[in-house]
C-alpha cells in the first residue's frame, strides 16, 4: 500500500455495490522551489493574513470559507454545511457509465489519484471491479466532491491499482476558434513525405528515459553558487535564421535525426521517403516495396556507368586496340620481309645452267 497521505477518504458506488476507499495522490512535482526575499539584504518576503476589519494579523485557525454576493456581501459557508450538501457524490465516487477510453477527450483530463482499498472488506469489491474494467477494455465514467465542487472522473487500470484521472466538464474545454492559421496554405505531397520520414526516423522513445534537463541545470547552478564558484556557463547555440526553404529543412533534419541515431547517410543523398501512394500498406508490403526500389537502383548505378568511367574505358579499349593493331602490322611486315629475304637469297644461292 502507498505510504502517502490520504486527501480523501469516502467509497466507490458500482451500482448496489459499496467499495471503500481512500484517495491519494497519484503524482508529485520535482519543481525547484524559490522563495521572494529582498533583493538589498536577502530577507524573506512574507504574506501576512489580516482581517480588514480589526487591522490585525489572524492564525490558520480563525480562517473559513465565505461566499461573496453581488452586492458585496459575505455568506459563510462552514465545512459542516459542504459535508451535509443535498449530493450522493458528497462523500462517493459513483460511476454512471462504463465507455471505451478513446472517448475520452485528452483535453479534459485533469489531476489523477490512486484508489487505495480502504481496509480488508475493500479488497474483494476492489479486485471485481478492477478485472472487470480489464476484461471490457472499457473506463469508468463518475461523479465525486472534492475541494469544495463536484468533478468528473475517469477509473481506468494501472497496474494492480484503480487510478482515477479528474476530468474537466465538457463547457470548461474552449474550443479551437482562432488557433489554427488562417492563411491558404497548400502542403505538396512531397513535403509530407518528408515529413513522414523524419517521423520515421525520430522513431520511437522510451519515456522512462525522458528527464527533466532544465531542473538538472538549474541545480547546478545552485550548488555552484552555494559553493562560491562561478556558474556554469550556456552552451552557445547557434541562431537557426529564418526557415526559407521547408523541403531543405526537412532533408536536414532527417539527415541530423539519422546521425543522431548512429546511421550513416552518404553524401550527396537525399533522405529516404515513402511516397502517398504507400500510405497504409502493411509492415512488410512498405518493406518489400523498398527492397525492390533499392534492388532497382543498384542495378541501375551498375548497369550505367559515369562519364568518367566511359571515357576511362574508351581510352583503354581504344589502347588496346591501337596496341593489337600495331602489333599485327609487326608480325605482317615482318613476316613479308622475311619471305622476301628468303626468296632473294634462294635466288642468289641457285646455279644457272649451262647449255650445250
Amino acid at each position: 500500500m502507498l505510504h502517502v497521505r490520504s486527501i480523501w477518504n469516502g467509497a466507490v458506488s458500482f451500482g448496489l455495490v459499496s467499495i471503500p476507499i481512500k484517495l491519494v495522490n497519484a503524482t508529485e512535482s520535482h519543481a525547484v522551489s524559490f522563495r521572494q526575499i529582498h533583493t538589498e539584504d536577502g530577507g524573506r518576503i512574507r504574506y501576512r493574513k489580516v482581517c480588514e476589519l480589526e487591522d490585525r494579523e489572524v492564525s490558520g485557525a480563525e480562517i473559513g470559507k465565505g461566499y461573496e454576493g453581488a452586492d458585496g456581501t459575505i455568506i459563510p459557508v462552514t465545512d459542516e454545511d459542504l459535508a451535509h450538501l443535498p449530493i450522493p457524490t458528497a462523500r462517493t465516487i459513483e460511476i454512471v457509465a462504463f465507455v471505451p477510453a478513446d472517448r475520452i477527450d485528452p483535453l479534459q483530463m485533469d489531476a489523477a489519484y490512486y484508489l487505495a482499498a480502504g481496509g480488508a472488506q475493500a479488497a474483494k469489491p476492489y479486485t471485481l471491479l478492477r478485472e472487470a474494467l480489464k476484461r471490457s477494455n472499457k473506463v469508468a465514467i463518475a461523479k465525486y466532491a472534492l475541494r469544495g465542487r463536484e468533478r468528473l472522473g475517469m477509473l481506468r487500470v494501472v497496474g494492480d491499482a484503480i487510478a482515477m484521472h479528474g476530468l474537466l466538464w465538457p463547457d470548461e474545454v474552449r474550443a479551437p476558434e482562432g488557433v489554427a492559421p488562417e492563411a491558404d496554405v497548400t502542403v505538396r505531397d512531397k513535403e509530407l513525405d518528408l515529413a513522414d520520414a523524419l517521423m520515421d526516423t525520430l522513431g520511437e522513445v522510451d519515456l522512462e528515459d525522458l528527464h527533466d534537463e532544465y531542473r538538472e541545470a538549474l541545480e547546478e547552478v545552485i550548488a555552484a553558487k552555494a559553493s562560491g564558484e562561478a556558474p556554469p556557463e550556456t552552451p552557445a547555440v547557434a541562431p537557426t535564421g529564418k526557415v526559407l526553404d521547408l523541403m531543405a529543412a526537412l532533408e536536414k533534419s532527417v539527415k541530423a535525426a539519422k546521425e543522431s541515431r548512429g546511421e550513416e547517410t552518404p553524401s550527396g543523398t537525399t533522405a529516404e521517403i515513402t511516397p502517398l501512394s504507400e500510405r497504409g500498406a502493411t509492415p512488410k508490403e512498405t518493406a518489400g516495396r523498398k527492397s525492390a526500389s533499392r534492388a532497382r537502383k543498384t542495378a541501375a548505378a551498375q548497369k550505367k556507368p559515369t562519364a568518367k568511367s566511359a571515357r576511362s574505358t574508351q581510352k583503354k579499349t581504344a589502347s588496346k586496340t591501337a596496341r593489337a593493331t600495331t602489333k599485327t602490322t609487326a608480325k605482317s611486315t615482318a613476316g613479308s620481309t622475311a619471305k622476301s629475304s628468303s626468296g632473294t637469297a634462294a635466288k642468289k644461292t641457285t646455279p644457272r645452267k649451262r647449255t650445250a
